[in-house]
């Protein structure tokens, strides 16, 4: 079970709160914003766009609107997004370069048998054939209908559970292997919650309207994906019942999203022989022989009382109602590669979850499943073309200057004490860093990919993953592994690892702009830079040591500090009310909240220092009216702009550790004494809060 990277990029963060700073906030009047806002000549900058700038709006009152007002109004969601920001933009201008890399290749018949061309342009070529795709029908998928509809006992079912975690349908649970957290030197077996439709537990539960629509939406689906493989509109209702009632069972033992959050109880280390003893009906021993890891003596359960629903799942429920559960399934994730008639009932549920008017076009579409099949391979062709080692070599010196401000952050912290110090020391000066590309690159040789058939391209490539993840059981720790291809336009904090990674694809302006002033660099990618890198330290990564082990290594005295600061936190994003009634989750977001206050902070840090040696005491530039210290502000709330559709935004609450961009925005900088200061901020304005208020952590 290959986990998705713990921490990702803009969509992430690790941020402690307020600031180390012991400069007085500057005090002032309103007027005081006004020249700033009025934007007296100067020279004109790279990075900021002024005519984005709303400047009826008070940066003190809201600098969610100031910094970007006129851009929200004039970029709205598009017909087939669910959410429109700077991100997106950056993503159409890549796709474009990747849609050219595509055709190139899908156009190469000549391309070497074997090669990651070949493999890349005949993926590609089969997924836009949408003629042989209908033509085909359910044929590609017919073997595994068939393989299903054989089954005719427990025996027989528990090996099917098997066979369909290797091509991607988790039924019931998701099993494989990844780092054990508790010694990261060796790989694990692991097992943890799964098998649901909806995006998670509560969905199946909470009665409010919103919700009672995506469930709607999700009964249709059923149906109708029921009644295309040729069942009579009662027997598809009656199996969309017997689905949502299976379901229901293992929402219900499920662990909520905050939950899921708690590493320790999270983590569950049991003989084989005990799972055996515990879970009879799932056969641990023998599904870990289906999946070729018969050698595990061990393995690690997420969840134990989760598991025990399932056991008493398989051992209740009739074998044919769990046949349809898990044929449900097999077409569920396949139904995107299917003909039209099942793609487009995959998107109705789609857009009942996030408002999306229309699908993507096609290609872009086929674009992210071969990015999502063969992104290595891809990402090869596509780093030849878009990433310089000059970019790289810029991006390594803006992380080591991070990494200093964070150490001395850490080491002028007034109330941890000096073991803890140690340790976070430790812990930093291990810190691994990729950029751009893996320095070891995937090997697809054993992967057969051909033009025959979309759907059977993609049942091999998950079949195929599946294999080489099993292969890790036993061997050294792979260090050079990602978890995100090179275009990627994201990154992530690995705590097992200890270790942040940025893919070429995020260091590209708006975010990343060699020609841009420090500034605009250290307030975009460098924000996202601390943010990843004090993840580490965030209430969930601080459990992990300078080895990636979970461990306590934190005096009681200090984890009690930490945790009591991390509360303000909490408690100040859940007061946020984006929608009437809905409120973020505190507690749910308390990570990526704590790794956006401590990241901006501690990169405020480095810039400064950037500023001292190159300017030293003298005059700092200023570009398009704006000090550097605004510009950064500025740079940092530019790049979380987000106008999304209630429905996406609903969704993002319930299940997106996340905040909302307009909180991700205000929520760190409210406080932070030196954007007062940066903004003349007069005391008691909506953009500051009071020293009695203020969350400090570094």
């Amino acid at each position: 079970m290959k986990k998705n990277p713990t921490y990702l990029g803009l969509a992430t963060a690790l941020a402690l709160a307020g600031c180390t700073s012991t400069k007085p906030a500057t005090t002032a009047t309103t007027a005081t914003v006004t020249p700033v806002a009025a934007a007296a000549p100067a020279p004109k900058g790279v990075g900021l766009d002024m005519a984005d700038i709303d400047r009826a709006v008070s940066p003190c009152d809201d600098f969610f609107q100031f910094s970007g007002g006129n851009w929200l109004r004039n970029n709205p969601v598009p017909s087939y997004a669910s959410s429109w920001g700077p991100r997106n933009q950056l993503g159409d201008r890549t796709q474009a370069l990747l849609r050219r890399i595509l055709e190139d290749a899908a156009a190469n018949r000549s391309a070497a048998p074997g090669s990651n061309a070949q493999k890349v342009g005949d993926f590609y070529a089969a997924a836009m054939d949408t003629v042989a795709i209908d033509r085909a029908g359910l044929t590609p998928i017919k073997p595994e209908l068939d393989r299903l509809a054989a089954v005719r006992d427990a025996a027989g079912l528990r090996a099917e559970i098997a066979h369909l975690q290797d091509i991607g349908a988790s039924v019931f649970f998701q099993a494989g292997v990844d780092v054990d957290e508790k010694n990261t030197t060796q790989y694990a077996v692991q097992m943890g919650q799964g098998g649901l439709t909806m995006p998670n537990r509560d969905f199946y539960f909470k009665e409010d309207a919103r919700t009672a629509k995506v469930k709607t939406a999700y009964r249709t689906y059923m149906a109708q994906l029921f009644g295309l493989l040729g069942e009579a509109p009662a027997v598809a209702q009656r199996n969309a019942a017997t689905v949502e009632r299976i379901e229901t069972r293992l929402a219900k033992a499920s662990r909520t999203p905050v939950e899921l959050r708690d590493p320790q109880a999270n983590y569950n280390k049991l003989t084989l022989a005990a799972a055996q003893q515990r879970y009879p009906a799932l056969d641990p021993k023998g599904l870990l022989a289906g999946m070729q890891l018969g050698k595990a003596q061990e393995v690690i359960i997420g969840q134990p009382a989760f598991f025990d629903e399932v056991n008493a799942v398989l051992k209740t429920e009739p074998l044919a109602d769990l046949k349809t559960y898990l044929r449900w399934h097999v077409m569920r994730v396949v139904a995107n590669a299917l003909p039209t008639p099942y793609a487009e009932a995959a998107f109705h549920y789609n857009q009942a979850l996030t408002g999306a008017k229309q699908q993507a076009a096609r290609w872009k579409r086929m674009q992210s499943a071969t990015d999502q099949t063969l992104g290595e391979a891809f990402g090869q062709l596509y780093v030849d073309q878009a990433f310089s080692p000059e970019a790289k070599a810029k991006a390594l010196e803006m992380v080591a200057n991070i990494k200093a401000s964070m150490a001395e952050h850490i080491k002028t912290n007034t109330w941890m004490s000096a073991p803890t110090k140690t340790e976070a020391l430790k812990k930093l000066n291990a810190l691994r860093v990729k950029i751009g590309y893996p320095d070891v690159w995937k090997d697809y040789s054993a992967l057969k990919i051909s033009r025959e058939s979309y759907l059977k391209n993609i049942l091999a490539a998950r079949a195929w993953e599946s294999r080489r993840e099993a292969a890790h059981f036993g061997q050294p720790i792979d260090r050079n592994e990602w978890g995100m291809t090179p275009p990627t336009i994201n990154a992530y904090y690995n705590p097992a690892l200890n270790e942040i990674v940025f893919p070429a694809g995020y260091l590209q302006p708006p975010f990343f702009d060699p020609k841009a002033d420090d500034a605009i660099n250290y307030g975009a990618i460098g924000g996202v830079m601390g943010h990843e890198m004090t993840h580490g330290f965030d209430d969930q990564g601080r459990q992990y040591d300078s080895e990636g082990n979970l461990r306590d290594w934190w005096t009681p005295a200090d984890a009690a500090e930490f945790t009591k600061r991390a509360a303000v936190v909490g408690k100040q994003y859940s007061a946020f009310s984006p929608l009437d009634s809905v409120h973020v989750n505190g507690q749910l977001t308390m990570g990526e909240n704590l790794a956006d206050f401590a990241g901006l902070t501690v990169v405020y840090g480095a810039l400064e220092k950037q500023l001292q040696q190159r300017y030293g005491n003298g005059p700092r530039p200023n570009y398009d009216g704006f000090t550097p210290e605004q510009r950064y502000f500025l740079s940092w709330a530019q790049l979380r702009r987000t106008n999304i559709r209630p429905e996406a935004l609903r969704q993002q609450i319930a299940t997106d550790p996340h905040s909302p961009g307009q909180y991700r925005t205000i929520g760190p900088i409210m406080n932070m004494p030196q954007f007062q200061q940066a903004f003349g901020c007069p005391e008691g304005s909506k953009m500051t809060r009071s020293a009695v208020d203020r969350a400090v952590i570094w």
